[in-house]
């Protein structure tokens, strides 16, 4: 039963990418729509408004600043992801903005942390295959590569997400930060909507199943069952398994979409997955050694 929960979530997770590249509407619009975290921190934040309803007014300065730095970036990773899957192979999108890991490691290490020697290959491998990805659709087209700095950016704001929430999380129960973060996202993106005048409800009506099956796969069939997982199997075997992502996106992208890549791609997915993968493990020994010493 694992196996089959592992699998499809891999698969729900990999059907991300394509789905929202083959749905006709805007980036921006999927993007609101993709989250629709307003339903989700009302649901989040009704119960603590009834149990706690003075615990979102005494909010610190310092919980609001992480917060609302978390969702910023939520919102933003959103928006470059979905208008990077339009504008470059989702093979190459998906791999870029899955460099989370690697990004996360970087920033602890300006701030002093210095890696080891293991995380410093993981590092050089993946950023080399984005060169390399970079590099060879530099000869495809210029929206193309654009498409490639958009998923870095992506990954980039994917790992400030992740950071600014574990230093809210510290002293915010689950249900606050996620309803409050969930919230600021979801006007953030109503903002872009309305700035870049993108339609929020007159879409294809073919458009609705593309929303509706990228929110199920990568919610439900996706992010979900990991969640569920992690109950039963190590967090390392779970960050393991989502990377398989990255190939499941380029395997689906191929079939469903007919997108051909260079072979000189194929080279910088697997540096990026290897990279990543050695981070990864790298990250994990270290928290179970710091965990055996405590």
């Amino acid at each position: 039963m694992i196996f089959f929960l592992a699998l499809v979530g891999i698969l729900g997770v990999s059907a991300s990418g394509p789905i929202m590249a083959a749905t006709a509407a805007p980036a921006l619009t999927i993007a609101l729509w993709r989250n629709v975290n307003v339903f989700g921190a009302l649901v989040l934040a009704t119960p603590t408004l009834i149990k706690e309803p003075g615990r979102f007014s005494s909010l610190s300065r310092l919980e609001l600043k992480y917060t609302a730095i978390a969702a910023t970036a939520l919102a933003l990773h959103f928006a470059c992801f979905v208008t990077s899957v339009k504008m470059t192979s989702v093979a190459a999108a998906t791999a870029l903005v899955c460099l989370q890991a690697a990004w996360i490691a970087l920033f602890q290490w300006f701030r002093g942390s210095k890696p080891a020697k293991p995380m410093l290959l993981g590092l050089g491998a993946a950023l080399i295959g984005v060169v390399v990805i970079t590099g060879f659709d530099m000869g495809v087209s210029r929206e193309a590569l654009l498409g490639d700095l958009l998923a870095v950016v992506g990954g980039v704001l994917a790992a400030v997400y992740t950071l600014a929430g574990s230093k809210a999380r510290k002293t915010m129960s689950t249900s606050v930060y996620a309803s409050l973060c969930y919230g600021i996202c979801s006007v953030i993106l109503l903002v872009l909507c309305l700035a870049f005048r993108q339609p929020f409800v007159s879409i294809p009506p073919e458009a609705w199943w593309g929303i509706v099956g990228v929110t199920v796969a990568a919610q439900i069939f996706g992010h979900t069952i990991f969640n569920h997982l992690l109950a039963t199997m190590s967090p390392l075997v779970v960050s393991m398994m989502i990377l398989l992502e990255i190939p499941g996106a380029a395997l689906l992208a191929g079939i469903f979409l007919k997108q051909d890549l260079p072979a000189g791609t194929y080279t910088g997915l697997a540096l990026i997955l290897a990279g990543l993968a050695i981070v990864i493990l790298h990250q994990g020994r270290s928290g179970l050694k710091r965990s055996r010493t405590k």
